[in-house]
């Protein structure tokens, strides 16, 4: 994603995660950390592409509901599991060099 020009933001342990990867990303509070918070930056339309994905806990559960939700009514697209967001990434990596196969061919190729 930051290939393809995106600006990372991340709350602080992903954000940390990423950091350490090499890349630069921009910390921000989780909804029970204070405003401002990832919410308020999807509610600004700061956000243009969510990847959220869960823990299972309570405390993670009500952050990423929050997250979800805001992002569902400002229209951002969102991804909810690490395969959805590796396969946009993957689409995105390869906008332009898209080929598309006649079926019928491709079916063929099997027989």
């Amino acid at each position: 994603m930051a290939e393809a020009g995106f600006q990372l933001v991340a709350t602080r342990g992903t954000a940390q995660a990423i950091a350490a990867a090499g890349l630069t990303v921009q910390p921000v509070n989780k909804v029970t950390e204070g405003r401002p918070h990832i919410v308020d930056m999807i509610k600004n339309n700061e956000i243009s592409l969510i990847i959220n994905t869960v823990e299972e806990k309570r405390g993670a559960i009500n952050d990423s509901r929050s997250i979800r939700t805001s992002g569902l009514q400002a229209r951002v697209t969102m991804y909810t599991t690490i395969w959805g967001a590796e396969a946009a990434a993957e689409g995105i990596r390869n906008r332009g060099e898209l080929v598309v196969y006649p079926i019928q061919a491709l079916h063929a190729q099997l027989h």
